[in-house]
């Protein structure tokens, strides 16, 4: 959104404020208010115009304006109502030199998960990818994955839905039966050189207010949990604990930590080296699992996981 357009916004948000006085606290003409007005009207923003000046009497429920309005993140979003990929159009905007730039989407054609899998993207989801250039090594872009499963989680509890992180970056919720279903899931794609990250694309796919009937089998939604959500407000608690988080990387494993379901259970991680197969006792900077296995610990970097029953 425009820096002016941001002003104008923030300007009529506590009251009515006269066109005139408007473009005088502004600095711009009371061609160019209005201007504003009516582009932030067909935006959906509610603005009324009545005798005692402009006022901002509700905003839109979705979209790139209505999620950048009151984000106390320094992000500038680019929305659309539909994409194949946000990750593949994040990728574009990194060949462009961009940063700190969120995808956002209501609808995905051609979304994807890890390992290529398939991931329904229906209208009514949340479905992003942050664009960013952190100074640190691509040995520490791990801890990025598991910083957005911590906002992710963070904000479906503040939405009512008792969500959990199955390492390192499924946010699942258990049904009445105690089985799991998948609430998000997160693909990190980077560049860089041996000892820097040109750019890292986190994208995240949050089924919100959708049928559970629409995703593949497995899933649930924060619809299906606890009722719809209002998105705006759910992608901007992500968005600013993401933000947090990436800024002080020290703090990501002790919140991730604090929402984990792995730690305590036995698992079976595939891995590029074979399987492991323990009980999940640690996590270690910047997301490596410690698994007590039967011939001793082992620390996984990557792979596959999956919780088994209890003998």
């Amino acid at each position: 959104m425009q820096d002016t357009r941001h002003r104008v916004l923030d300007a009529i948000a506590d009251g009515p404020v006269a066109g005139p006085a408007l473009a005088d606290r502004l600095d711009v003409s009371r061609a160019a208010v209005w201007k504003h007005i009516e582009a932030l009207r067909e935006a959906g923003f509610a603005i009324d115009g009545g005798d005692d000046g402009y006022e901002l009497v509700s905003t839109p429920e979705f979209g790139g304006e209505s999620v950048e309005f009151g984000l106390d993140a320094p992000f500038e979003v680019e929305y659309h109502d539909t994409i194949p990929s946000t990750n593949d159009r994040a990728r574009e905007l990194a060949a462009d030199g961009r940063e700190d730039v969120v995808v956002l989407a209501d609808e995905q054609t051609g979304g994807r998960g890890r390992l290529d899998r398939e991931w329904a993207s229906p209208s009514g989801g949340i479905w992003l990818s942050i664009l960013l250039r952190p100074t640190v090594p691509p040995a520490d872009a791990p801890a990025f994955t598991l910083a957005a499963a911590v906002a992710t989680a963070r904000a479906a509890r503040e939405a009512g839905v008792d969500a959990t992180i199955k390492w390192p970056n499924d946010v699942l919720v258990a049904d009445g039966d105690g089985r799991q279903r998948k609430l998000t899931g997160i693909l990190t794609e980077m560049e860089g050189e041996a000892d820097r990250v040109s750019w890292l694309v986190v994208g995240t796919g949050i089924n919100a207010n959708v049928d559970a009937a629409e995703l593949v089998d497995g899933a649930t939604s924060i619809r299906e949990e606890n009722g719809d959500v209002n998105r705006r407000v759910f992608t901007q608690r992500v968005l600013e604990v993401f933000h947090e988080l990436r800024s002080d990387l020290n703090a990501v494993v002790p919140a991730w930590r604090d929402l984990a379901d792995t730690l305590g259970r036995r698992v079976r991680v595939d891995t590029p080296g074979g399987e492991v197969v323990g009980e999940a006792v640690g996590v270690e900077f910047p997301g490596t699992l410690v698994v007590e296995t039967d011939d001793g610990t082992v620390r996984v970097s990557a792979g596959d996981c999956e919780h088994l029953r209890a003998v």
